[in-house]
This record gives C-alpha cells, structure tokens and sequence, in this order.
C-alpha cells in the first residue's frame, strides 16, 4: 500500500512538473495530473530500455519522467482540446 501512495504522489509531483513546463493551458484537475505523471513515467521507462538505456528491470529517473510526462501531456492536448 505504501509503494502505491508512494507511486502516486511522484505522479502528481511529475505531473505538475510537466504542466508548468509546458507552455499553454492544460486541463484537468489533480487526479489527471497525477495520472500524466504516472504514465509520463512508464513511457519514459519502456522508451529508455528500449533503447538501452536502462538495463531490465530499472525505471526512469525524475527528469526522465518529466519528459515522458511532457510528451503524453502534448499527446493529450492533441486528442482532448477544448474547442477542437
């Protein structure tokens, strides 16, 4: 259980990040921000030991994460922005 709080407060942290450094307004509230992070994260893991830069096993560390946040975040602006 604490891994998982853990997991999610890393997420928000990312997340916010993620959203400050992208330019424009995103929408969303904490739990969209939170979820950003998280799968921000699990890109930047999957992409990172795909390439191999990560050995199996190993995730991605916090500006790795911000940036596979910041890549979903425009993925998601792509597909869910206000007014088409």
């Amino acid at each position: 259980m604490g891994s998982l709080i853990w997991t999610a407060i890393i997420g928000l942290v990312v997340g916010a990040v993620a959203k400050f450094v992208m330019p424009g307004t995103q929408g969303g509230g904490i739990i969209v921000t939170m979820v950003l992070g998280i799968v921000g994260s699990f890109v930047a893991t999957f992409v990172g030991q795909a390439a191999g830069l990560y050995p199996a096993g190993a995730s991605a560390g916090f500006i790795a994460s911000v940036v596979g946040a910041i890549v979903v975040l425009w993925v998601y602006g792509k597909f869910f922005r206000k007014g088409g």
